[in-house]
């Protein structure tokens, strides 16, 4: 009697999941290019102007749009895959908003999705990218991105974790620099120190949030195994010595600039300690190194 009863609501619910998640692909897929908050599914983060005829002296977040080996068919050739989409657009229009208030850097309030290959690129100085524990660049991207790297651009590189994740951008970074190592960036380095000053016995590891909400009970703030329990902040440097690659390993910068406004705990302990200083340090830097 009972289980006749509760099969009309799991039908409910499991049809509802779908018809959510099929809406849900449906924006992905309608969305517009050219206005990232059309890809929105929460709340609607801040907006703003600047001043006419300066559109194009400001910050521009210029996310990369990745290959990856998990979605490369049979026949060898690249697609572009979903995991550069983590936390898109959310996580950038926060924090552009977020660096225009807390320094005299003026941002675009919407920011760009760019391939490697897109003449554009050049225009940017600085780049990001998320999760690569499965990117795999192409023959065409490997010169282009060392070129733009060397010629004064800045790569960010965030959220993947473990060894397995690890090596795997280790190994196309590698294909990039073959010649450069990537080493631990000192915490006396002043990327810690220009607009925050981030304490040096701080831990910069920051989870999504739901593990960061439960971290107040758990203790826990890393996401998988034992690979995992260690945040690396490390760097590569172009010829005359300056930091042209921040990557963030084993921690999640993205989520707390992306989920501010869900959990006050999480705000304050993962995106106001954290995210933002590291984040906004990070592109000020580039900005002004």
């Amino acid at each position: 009697m009972m289980l006749r009863r509760l099969i009309p609501v799991l039908l409910v619910l499991v049809i509802g999941g779908a018809v959510f998640a099929q809406y849900r692909r449906n924006r992905m897929r309608g969305g517009d290019p050219d206005d990232p908050r059309s890809f929105q599914y929460s709340v609607p983060t801040p907006r703003w102007q600047n001043s006419p005829g300066f559109e194009k002296d400001v910050f521009t977040f210029i996310r990369i749009r990745y290959g990856d080996f998990g979605s490369r068919p049979s026949n060898g050739l690249w697609m572009r895959g979903r995991r550069w989409q983590t936390d898109y657009p959310d996580a950038e229009l926060n924090l552009s908003y977020r660096l225009q208030q807390m320094t005299s850097i003026k941002t675009d309030p919407n920011g760009k999705v760019l391939e490697i290959t897109d003449p554009q690129l050049f225009r940017y100085p600085f780049i990001y990218i998320v999760e690569p524990g499965d990117l795999g660049f192409t023959e065409e991207e490997v010169p282009i991105l060392r070129r733009y790297l060397l010629n004064g651009g800045f790569l960010m590189v965030d959220d993947f974790w473990g060894d397995d994740e690890w090596d795997n951008f280790e190994t196309e970074i590698k294909r990039v620099f073959p010649d450069r190592p990537i080493t631990d960036i000192p915490r006396t380095h002043g990327i810690f120190h220009c607009v925050f000053d981030i304490p040096n016995d701080l831990n910069l590891q920051l989870p999504n949030v739901r593990d960061g909400t439960d971290s107040q009970v758990t203790g826990v703030t890393w996401e998988g195994g034992e690979d995992t329990r260690e945040c690396h902040i490390r760097g590569i440097y172009d010829d005359k010595g300056r930091l042209c690659v921040v990557i963030c390993h084993n921690t999640d910068n993205g989520d707390g600039w992306e989920r501010e406004g869900e959990n006050e705990y999480y705000f304050r302990e993962f995106s106001e300690k954290k995210a933002y200083p590291l984040g906004i340090n990070i592109v000020f830097w580039a900005m002004t190194h």
